[in-house]
């Protein structure tokens, strides 16, 4: 049976800055703030197949992405500046606590905000994680080490061979990668990397400017926080490979750790049943 989605229009709050920002709401229930990876319009999680089921989606369009208007202070773009924008939308909400979930390098001002805000964190859900928040690094033989589970595929070749530049810094075309980050390379997923590229190049360059991360005093904070975490990551992951993402679980006293077996960076994309499963009962 077909699961009806209710969407609903774009609302809107203030940020702290007086910047309009944009967010849109999928299902009932209860609310889990959704933060989305990029930056890039959060049009891509689409429902997060089918999670909107279990719960209310209130997916926020980052600042200067999607809907949300572009900021005066080109800083303000920062992943550490990002935390102030999800305590404004909590606060919009009238929520005392949050259940939040973040996608890739929206990760990075979730964990953020977990760290400065530990008692306003209900779950925290992180799916496909960037790194950078807590200096969690991935070298290039774990990108192949990933990479090479999909030797069999027939677009491997030219895909390694682009990866390689990449890890190398020769250059090399970064769209010749992307089969690496779904589970299956088909017509659905070729959409989707096409509709989800970052359209905002000055959000994308301040994102991780200088002094927008400080790991050492976010994993100081979060060896204290209490709030249950999930950490999901897909088996073929080439962004958020499970190693690193198994690093990352051992900072969170109550970390849950899932990967997903044959998904990407994208993991409702490539099995939504496994996906809404293991995190719904997460979020219950």
């Amino acid at each position: 049976m077909a699961v009806r989605i209710r969407v609903m229009s774009p609302s809107t709050f203030t940020a702290a800055d007086g910047t309009l920002l944009a967010y849109r709401t999928h299902g009932r229930g209860e609310p889990v703030l959704c933060i989305p990876g990029g930056p890039a319009d959060s049009t891509y999680l689409g429902d997060l197949g089918g999670l909107s089921a279990h719960r209310r989606l209130v997916v926020m369009d980052l600042r200067g992405t999607g809907r949300s208007a572009v900021p005066r202070d080109t800083s303000s773009y920062r992943s550490d500046r990002l935390v102030d924008d999800i305590e404004a939308l909590r606060e919009h909400l009238g929520l005392g606590r949050i259940d939040l979930l973040a996608h890739s390098a929206g990760a990075n001002p979730a964990t953020q905000y977990a760290a400065r805000y530990p008692d306003r964190i209900g779950r925290l859900a992180l799916i496909a994680p960037g790194t950078r928040a807590v200096g969690t690094v991935i070298t290039g033989d774990t990108r192949r080490e990933v990479a090479r589970l999909r030797a069999h595929e027939p677009w491997f070749p030219a895909a390694f061979a682009a990866l390689e530049d990449l890890i190398e810094g020769a250059g090399g075309d970064r769209d010749a990668i992307a089969p690496f980050f779904y589970g299956r390379w088909d017509a659905e997923a070729r959409r989707h990397h096409t509709a989800g590229r970052p359209d905002n190049p000055a959000a994308v360059a301040h994102f991780g400017a200088e002094g927008a991360f400080d790991p050492e005093a976010t994993r100081t904070a979060l060896a204290a926080l209490r709030a249950p975490a999930l950490l999901l990551a897909g088996e073929f992951d080439l962004n958020s490979p499970p190693r690193a993402v198994a690093q990352c679980a051992e900072l969170f006293p109550h970390a849950t750790l899932v990967v997903q077996p044959g998904a990407g960076h994208y993991p409702w994309l490539d099995d939504a049943g496994r996906f809404v499963a293991a995190t719904a009962a997460f979020l219950r």
